[in-house]
């Protein structure tokens, strides 16, 4: 087994998204390929879960009730047991503007929907690749 596929099979990915289809099939076709994969459908249970959880890397929905993921991702940057985790904000919206915002509040990556689950996870692996070549401070 190659080394990629080993780390890939210890990953945890928190996958948030209002949008029930969308996180279940994006959590199937991870699951599928090793991860450890919680869910969550807004950016308060994201929160939450990401807390008790501690995935190694996060993907969340931009547009969700309660809070929306810019919001959580700042929630999640100012709390020391989550700060470390990547986030990449997934949304159907492709403005500059919004992936300027997403940056700000610490987002590591930008995708836009639809993302086929190859293409998320080829960004995916590129941050646990880049978490994992980091010293830990």
């Amino acid at each position: 087994m190659a080394r990629n596929q080993r780390s890939r099979r210890r990953a945890g990915l928190l996958l948030v998204d209002d949008t029930t289809d969308v996180r279940d099939s994006y959590a199937q076709y991870f699951t599928a390929q090793g991860f450890r994969v919680a869910t969550a459908s807004d950016g308060a249970d994201a929160v939450a879960v990401a807390t008790q959880s501690r995935p190694d890397v996060i993907v969340m929905d931009l547009s969700m009730p309660r809070v929306g993921g810019i919001a959580a991702i700042r929630r999640l940057k100012a709390d020391a047991r989550t700060r470390r985790v990547p986030v990449i904000l997934l949304t159907g919206y492709p403005h500059k503007a919004i992936e300027q915002g997403a940056l700000e509040a610490g987002a590591d990556a930008f995708l836009t929907k639809p993302c086929l689950p190859e293409d998320l996870q080829d960004h995916v692996q590129q941050l646990l690749d880049r978490r994992r070549s980091r010293p830990a401070v």
